[in-house]
């Protein structure tokens, strides 16, 4: 009995931020903006040393704390399983972003725009350039993040007929461009990676928005921008910078532009 109020106290807390409750609304949140449909997509959270993943199967609208898997991170055993219940596919991918990049919280989305931007690139790399927006974008081999003046280069995988088998090409990816937080999947979606650690989400920048230090006078506190929300500055993160250079990208192409082109004079 005292082992399972154990596993039972992993997964409920009145904290809105604890990650089995942030989980739930960010998958949510995920569904509403039609970044996931019925139960594709997700998100993984680590904190300290456990890992936080959203079941197999259910509706990402519906899903709840209990429906909670609990992993240890050291030993890769689960320390909470719900019953007839099966862990998500992305379960391995989500745990090469977390070895690979050392990553507090990794999200799988469907995107439409992320989808199409695949599709409209030929090559093995989806690139764009000179957009004010990029200067929300993390750098992970520097712990910065781009400029202005910076090219943005993701990589693109090949899809799968299954989930788990992108595992190889998502740690190749990772490998191969250490600059990268994201992975786009041809056909598919996209992988993001966030922060070294959940307690890192307060210092997070969005845009023009750096929340660090509150003795900056270009920089507030996230209690004042987002009402305290970690989940509101997850989706922010995504939403207002790579959601929307993918949105931004579709339609420079739609009208002939090239997204990673030079700067040219106005006419």
């Amino acid at each position: 009995m005292g082992q399972g109020n154990s596993r039972e106290k992993l997964v409920f807390s009145k904290d809105p931020n604890h990650p089995a409750n942030l989980i739930c609304s960010l998958c949510k949140n995920f569904y509403t903006l039609g970044w996931v449909t019925g139960t594709g997509g997700g998100i993984s959270i680590r904190h300290e040393s456990h890992v936080y993943l959203a079941p197999s199967g259910v509706q990402k609208e519906r899903i709840t704390p209990q429906d909670m898997f609990v992993m240890d991170f050291p030993t890769k055993t689960y320390l909470r399983s719900p019953p007839s219940l099966k862990p998500s596919a992305c379960t391995p991918l989500f745990m090469a972003s977390f070895t690979k990049r050392n990553a507090g919280a990794c999200i799988h989305t469907h995107s439409q725009a992320a989808v199409l931007c695949t599709l409209l690139t030929k090559g093995s790399t989806w690139s764009i350039a000179n957009v004010e927006q990029i200067k929300a974008i993390p750098r992970p081999s520097t712990g910065g993040y781009y400029g202005f003046f910076d090219k943005l280069v993701i990589p693109i995988i090949e899809n799968t007929a299954r989930e788990e088998d992108l595992t190889e090409s998502l740690e190749k990816a990772i490998d191969e461009y250490p600059d990268t937080c994201a992975v786009l999947v041809r056909r598919h979606g996209v992988w993001v990676t966030f922060i070294s650690s959940l307690s890192e989400v307060y210092h997070l920048r969005l845009g023009r928005h750096r929340l660090e230090s509150k003795d900056s006078g270009r920089k507030v506190r996230i209690a004042i921008f987002h009402g305290g929300s970690v989940a509101d500055l997850l989706l922010a993160v995504f939403k207002k910078s790579l959601d929307y250079l993918f949105q931004l990208a579709v339609e420079m192409v739609k009208l002939g532009m090239d997204p990673a082109g030079p700067i040219t004079a106005a006419e």
